[in-house]
């Protein structure tokens, strides 16, 4: 019994010690190798535009199934180890939980050269599933992860049951208000990126100024990129994806969206890709989410519309319970 117990206690502090390391700022390597996921991480071998390819995905299985799966899509400033929290939930109701790297993110491969669209991002996502032999499955997409799941879902309407997204971007057309900026530019940007800047970034986009420390550790996840000296590369896939942000909206194609849709809108948020670059009378109209959840309401005839008041861009981290009561509720329809 005792050397149960003592077992059981170096578990403990053993698990609470990798948490600790896992949200300090530290240097993390270019796929987060040294970063330990909530989840068991898998890969599939993908060669896109003849380079090779790793992605990697958590595939959670539920105690008692309930025949269901769900795919949960993060945003671009992040991966998915965000997810945590909710896969614990859904798993809990019995749902199988998918939760891909996008290419170019977390402890997926960076390339060296890729054209980003989002039909590949979709087809990627979309390859683990037929791995997986997942014919039909829920798509969750958050922030730039709302893109891809709306690409997902019109490129492959027979695969898609319900389709949820939170706070997703690309709700408006941000190219019509910002001035084209290059891929160069992008990333001469990006090679400044460190904690403070990071931070301040989430603080007035995504929490609109309410900061609590527990939101710290996403900061030290993008920051700790920052410290290493691959970053370069991490840099140059994000000018890319924000180039593929740039240029390829989905706004205009939500109408065609036919599947059961939920929309969680976080009424706080003013996150907006490129806000910065539009005039200052253009500052002032983007990422009003409030109003464009009411408008991405209109154009997807099949949705359901979730305003979370005084919630900003992070529904599922910022109050996790007023973020999984709808989405249960929706899931269980």
């Amino acid at each position: 019994m005792k050397t149960i117990i003592i077992s059981l206690i170096l578990c403990v502090s053993l698990s609470l010690n990798l948490k600790a390391q896992n949200d300090s700022l530290r240097n993390l390597d270019i796929n987060l190798e040294n970063y330990q996921y909530p989840f068991p991480v898998k890969f599939i071998p993908l060669t896109i535009q003849g380079e090779k390819l790793k992605m990697a995905y958590m595939d959670v299985q539920p105690q008692k199934p309930n025949g269901k799966s769900i795919v949960l899509l993060h945003g671009k400033n992040f991966n998915g180890a965000y997810w945590e929290k909710t896969a614990k939930a859904l798993t809990q109701s019995g749902f199988r939980v998918i939760i891909p790297d996008q290419i170019g993110f977390g402890k997926s491969s960076k390339p060296a050269h890729l054209q980003y669209t989002f039909h590949q991002l979709a087809t990627n996502t979309k390859q683990i599933l037929d791995t997986l032999e997942i014919r039909k499955a829920i798509i969750l997409g958050h922030s730039m992860g709302g893109m891809v799941a709306s690409r997902l879902t019109l490129m492959y309407p027979e695969v898609v049951e319900k389709l949820i997204l939170e706070n997703p971007i690309g709700l408006e057309d941000y190219k019509l208000t910002v001035p084209y900026q290059s891929v160069d530019k992008w990333y001469q940007s990006e090679l400044k990126s460190n904690f403070e800047s990071i931070k301040k970034y989430q603080l007035n986009s995504y929490y609109d100024g309410k900061w609590k420390d527990e939101y710290t550790r996403w900061v030290n996840l993008s920051a700790g990129w920052t410290l290493n000296k691959d970053y370069p590369k991490v840099a140059w896939n994000n000018a890319l994806t924000y180039d593929m942000i740039m240029t390829q909206p989905v706004v205009y194609e939500f109408q065609h969206i036919k599947v059961p849709t939920l929309l969680i809108i976080g009424q706080r948020d003013r996150s907006a890709v490129g806000k910065n670059y539009a005039s200052p009378e253009h500052q002032k109209l983007m990422g009003n989410y409030p109003e464009l959840g009411k408008k991405t309401h209109n154009s997807i005839k099949t949705s359901q519309l979730i305003e979370l008041d005084n919630i900003g861009h992070l529904p599922h981290i910022e109050d996790f319970d007023r973020f999984i009561k709808p989405l249960t509720n929706f899931l269980n329809q």
